[in-house]
């Protein structure tokens, strides 16, 4: 039963990080895109614009960074 278990592990939780890594970088570069076209629309509101794009990138990266410290707490379960 235990080694089912750590097989199981082995094979979804790199999975788990690539989807979250392709999620990610397809997130960050719609926000990027969408910032850019705003600020070409309307260059006056540009650090307004620029600041939220920035708090938007951190929050999509934290989620990425989460699913990374999950690979590695699993990981331990998997070597036993």
């Amino acid at each position: 039963m235990t080694a089912d278990f750590r097989v199981m592990l082995a094979l979804t939780v790199p999975i788990a990080l690539g989807i979250a890594a392709m999620a990610s970088a397809f997130g960050l570069g719609r926000a990027v895109s969408a910032a850019m076209e705003a600020i070409a629309r309307q260059p006056e509101a540009s650090a307004q614009i620029q600041t939220a794009m920035i708090i938007g990138c951190a929050l999509i990266e934290a989620l990425t960074i989460y699913v990374l410290v999950t690979v590695f707490i699993f990981q331990g379960r998997i070597a036993g």
